[in-house]
C-alpha cells in the first residue's frame, strides 16, 4: 500500500468514527421510554386518553419519548408513589389521595367535605392555589403534567340511608383507602366504621358485607360493578374527585427545553379532554345503572342542609390534619370570594 492510499484509509476511517460518535450516542441519549401507573381500569376513556397523549408525544418529539401505560396493575396510589421515587415508574396519574402522600397541601382541593357547591367553584380554587401546590410537589420531586377532575363522588351503599344520622346510628362499615391513615382515624371518631381496603378489593369486600358504603364516582362505580352490590346512591355532592398526572422531577429536569414544552403542551391538552370526557361520563353512568337497578336517592334542599351541617362539624377535625391549617383557611376564603364576587355580577 502506498503512502497516499493508506492516508486516505485512515482518512476514512477517523471520518467513519467521527460520525459514528456524533450521531450514534446523540441518538441514544435522546431516547427516554417512560412508564406511567394508574388506579384507571384499562380501556376507560381516560387511559385511551392517556395512550393517544403517549403516542402524541412520540410524533412530536419525533420518536425520542415513548411512554407505556400500567393501568391497575402497579398496586395502590400510595405504592404508585413509591414506585415513581425508586426509577421503577417514571410518572404516574394519581388523585388527590395519592398526591396528598407527596404533599398534604394538595388535600385542600378535594378533601374538605361539601365545600363546594359547584365544580367551578373548586376549579376556581383549584386555579389559585395550583402554582403554590406544583411548587411543592417539585420540591418533593414531582412535576405536574396536568391537572383534570372526574365530576362528583357520591355515596354508594347497601342500604336505602339517606341521612347522616342513619349511616352513624346503624356503623355503616364504610370504604377508605387503605394509605390513608388520617381518613380512618376521622371516619371512626365520626361515628362510623372505616375499613382501610385498596381499590382492587372493593367489590369483593362489598359482596361479602366487609364493607356496605362507599364514597365513589359513578362512572367508577358502574366500570367496576359497584352498583349491582351497593344499589343505592345517595345524590349528593360530597367532594369532587380531582387528579394530576406528574412525572418524576429527575426525569423531567433530563429532557431537553424543547420536549419539555412539547410535552406539556400535549398533557395539558390531554387533562382537558380527560375532565371533559369524565363529566359527562358521570351522568351517562347513573342512567346505565339506573338501567340495571340502581335506586337514586335525591337531595332535597332540607337534607342537604343537615349534611351540610354534619360535613361542616367536621371541618375543625380535617383542618390541620388532614389538610394543613393554611391552605384550608386560604381554600375556604377563596370560596367565599368567588361566591361574592358572582354575587355582585348578578349571576
Amino acid at each position: 500500500m502506498n503512502i497516499r492510499a493508506a492516508l486516505t484509509k485512515i482518512a476514512a476511517t477517523a471520518a467513519t468514527l467521527a460520525i459514528s460518535g456524533i450521531f450514534g450516542p446523540a441518538r441514544t441519549q435522546t431516547q427516554t421510554r417512560l412508564r406511567l401507573g394508574t388506579l384507571l381500569p384499562k380501556g376507560t376513556s381516560q387511559t385511551l386518553a392517556l395512550e393517544e397523549m403517549g403516542q402524541q408525544w412520540k410524533s412530536a418529539t419525533g420518536g425520542a419519548i415513548s411512554l407505556t401505560i400500567y393501568p391497575g396493575t402497579m398496586g395502590g396510589e400510595k405504592e404508585l408513589v413509591m414506585r415513581v421515587r425508586a426509577g421503577q415508574l417514571q410518572a404516574a396519574t394519581l388523585s388527590v389521595g395519592g398526591l396528598s402522600d407527596i404533599d398534604a397541601t394538595v388535600g385542600a382541593v378535594q378533601k374538605i367535605p361539601m365545600l363546594y357547591h359547584s365544580l367551578d367553584e373548586m376549579e376556581y380554587v383549584r386555579s389559585k392555589l395550583q402554582a403554590d401546590l406544583e411548587r411543592r410537589l417539585e420540591e418533593k420531586g414531582f412535576v405536574v403534567l396536568f391537572w383534570a377532575d372526574a365530576g362528583w363522588v357520591y355515596i354508594f351503599s347497601r342500604q336505602p340511608y339517606t341521612k347522616p344520622s342513619e349511616f352513624r346510628e346503624k356503623k355503616s362499615k364504610l370504604f377508605v383507602t387503605a394509605s390513608d391513615e388520617k381518613e380512618v382515624t376521622l371516619v371512626n371518631n365520626l361515628g362510623f366504621q372505616a375499613v382501610p381496603l385498596e381499590w382492587s378489593d372493593v367489590f369483593v369486600s362489598l359482596q361479602t358485607g366487609l364493607v356496605d358504603t362507599v364514597p365513589v364516582t359513578p362512572f367508577y362505580a358502574e366500570a367496576s360493578q359497584i352498583d349491582t352490590v351497593a344499589r343505592n346512591l345517595l345524590e349528593l355532592k360530597y367532594v369532587p374527585l380531582v387528579g394530576a398526572t406528574v412525572i418524576s422531577k429527575q426525569v423531567w429536569d433530563s429532557l431537553t427545553p424543547d420536549l419539555r414544552e412539547k410535552i406539556r403542551k400535549i398533557s395539558v391538552d390531554t387533562g382537558r379532554k380527560i375532565q371533559d370526557r369524565s363529566r359527562a361520563e358521570s351522568q351517562e353512568a347513573i342512567d346505565a345503572m339506573k338501567r340495571r337497578g340502581l335506586n337514586v336517592h335525591p337531595v332535597p334542599p332540607d337534607l342537604e342542609s343537615e349534611w351540610r351541617r354534619f360535613a361542616e362539624s367536621v371541618y375543625p377535625k380535617v383542618r390541620g390534619n388532614m389538610v394543613p391549617a393554611e391552605v384550608f383557611d386560604k381554600a375556604v376564603s377563596l370560596v367565599s370570594e368567588y361566591r361574592a364576587a358572582r354575587k355582585a355580577s348578578g349571576q
